[in-house]
C-alpha cells in the first residue's frame, strides 16, 4: 500500500488506481462529436427535424461537445435509449423507434469506423508506467464498450501497465457502483483502497457509492470544473497525482 498526494490532498493505503478512459486518458471529443452528429444526420433523414433536438440531447453544439453531455459519458445503450424516446414523441412504436436508431447507429459506425482510438493525453503514458513502477494496479473503466477500451490499451502499448481492461457491455453503466466493485473484485483489492480518477460527475459518483477510498476529478486544463465540485480534488494533469 501507498499513500498518494494531490495537490496537498493525501489518500492513504491505496493498492489500486482506476482511470476513465474518455476525457480522463483518451481524449475522443473530435471523435465523439463526430459521431454524433453523423447519427443525427442519418435519422435525420428518415424522420426530418428531428436532428437538431437529437444534437442537444447528445450535448453537441455546433463544434463543441459538452464533456458531462450523453455522448461524453453516456454508454451506447444509453444513447440509442435516448434518440429511440426522442423518435417515440413524433407518434412512433417503441420497437419501430430502436430498430430505427439501431440501424442509424450501425450505419454511422460504418461511415466513422474507430479504427485508431482517439489521442493519448500528453504526459499519461509517463504517469501510468510510474504508477505501475511504484506497485499500484492499473485499472481502466469506461462507459465506451469493453473492446474498445482493449483496443485502446493495445494501440498505445499499454499493457505492461494496465492489469483491468474494462467496458459497458450489457451491464448497468455508470454512475452504478456495482461496476467500481466487480473491477476492484477483478483487481483482487478492496474498493477502500482504490481511487476513482475521472472528468465527469458520474465517475464520481459512482466511486463514492462504491465506498472508493477517494475520487479524482480530472480536467486538463480547462477551467470549468464545477462539474468535478464533488470530488476529492480537481487536477489539471494527471502528473499531479504523486506517490508519497
Amino acid at each position: 500500500m501507498v499513500a498518494i498526494n494531490c495537490r496537498g490532498v493525501i489518500f492513504q493505503g491505496i493498492q489500486a488506481i482506476i482511470f476513465d478512459k474518455d476525457g480522463t486518458l483518451e481524449d475522443s471529443q473530435e471523435f465523439l462529436r463526430n459521431l454524433g452528429q453523423k447519427r443525427a444526420r442519418l435519422i435525420d433523414a428518415k424522420i426530418p427535424g428531428i436532428g437538431e433536438p437529437l444534437l442537444m440531447a447528445f450535448g453537441i453544439d455546433g463544434n463543441n461537445i459538452n464533456s458531462t453531455g450523453l455522448m461524453a459519458v453516456g454508454s451506447r445503450r444509453e444513447n440509442e435509449i435516448a434518440a429511440a424516446a426522442y423518435i417515440a414523441e413524433t407518434g412512433r412504436g417503441w420497437l419501430e423507434s430502436l430498430t430505427i436508431v439501431k440501424e442509424a447507429f450501425a450505419e454511422a459506425d460504418q461511415i466513422l469506423p474507430k479504427s485508431t482510438p482517439g489521442y493519448l493525453f500528453t504526459g499519461s503514458l509517463e504517469v501510468l508506467r510510474y504508477l505501475s513502477q511504484a506497485g499500484i494496479k492499473l485499472g481502466i473503466l469506461s462507459a465506451d464498450n469493453t473492446t474498445a477500451v482493449q483496443n485502446f490499451v493495445r494501440y498505445y502499448q499499454l499493457n505492461d501497465y494496465i492489469q483491468l481492461e474494462m467496458g459497458v457491455n450489457d451491464s448497468p453503466s455508470k454512475p452504478d457502483p456495482e461496476l467500481f466493485l466487480q473491477a476492484c473484485q477483478k483487481l483482487g483489492v478492496k474498493p477502500v483502497t482504490a481511487l476513482m480518477v475521472g472528468d465527469s460527475p458520474t465517475d464520481i459518483e459512482m466511486g463514492r457509492k462504491a465506498g472508493a477510498a477517494g475520487c479524482i476529478g480530472i480536467c486538463w486544463g480547462k477551467p470549468e470544473a464545477n462539474h468535478l465540485q464533488a470530488a476529492d480534488i480537481a487536477i489539471d494533469h494527471l502528473e499531479e497525482i504523486q506517490v508519497l
